[in-house]
């Protein structure tokens, strides 16, 4: 995506009503951004966890698995394209999905042992412990994302 020309959020911005908030968002756009499409993913992850586990009975892990599967895919899309505009390519674009998937699986690491903990040991309800989990993995996620996959490269 090419830096000088504007997405479609920055289009919504010019719009009458929205201008007043254009300084705002032009400079906190990656984390007006991040939250946006977290919460996009965020959606992605519990709605394919509660088919997973409440819809189809499966065990709460496995339904976890799948929700991480579909919602780090959308993640990634959505973060290479609109939040950090990423201009990687090639053998690059490679090691950016490596990375990315990386660091989500790091992740997915501190929810499954959320989960362990308060469900299956604790026996509290596996849906609000998911979406509990969700806050701290998407916090976690924006910083190994602008720190470590999309960090801007010194010209």
């Amino acid at each position: 995506m090419q830096k000088n020309k504007p997405d479609i959020f920055d289009r919504l911005m010019h719009l009458p009503g929205l201008r007043v908030f254009e300084p705002f968002y032009k400079k906190q756009k990656d984390v007006l951004l991040y939250i946006f499409f977290g919460g996009l993913t965020t959606l992605v992850s519990i709605g394919s966890f509660a088919l997973m586990n409440t819809a189809l009975h499966q065990n709460e892990h496995i339904a976890n698995v799948v929700s991480w599967i579909c919602a780090v895919t959308f993640a990634y899309v959505t973060n290479r394209i609109w939040v950090f505009q990423s201009e990687a390519k090639g053998k690059a674009i490679v090691g950016e999905v490596l990375s990315f998937f990386g660091g989500r699986l790091a992740t997915l690491g501190l929810e499954e042992l959320m989960l362990l903990v308060f469900v299956t040991w604790m026996h509290l309800n596996g849906l609000f412990i998911k979406i509990l989990a969700q806050f701290v993995v998407l916090v976690l996620n924006y910083f190994i994302s602008k720190i470590v996959v999309f960090r801007k490269k010194k010209k």
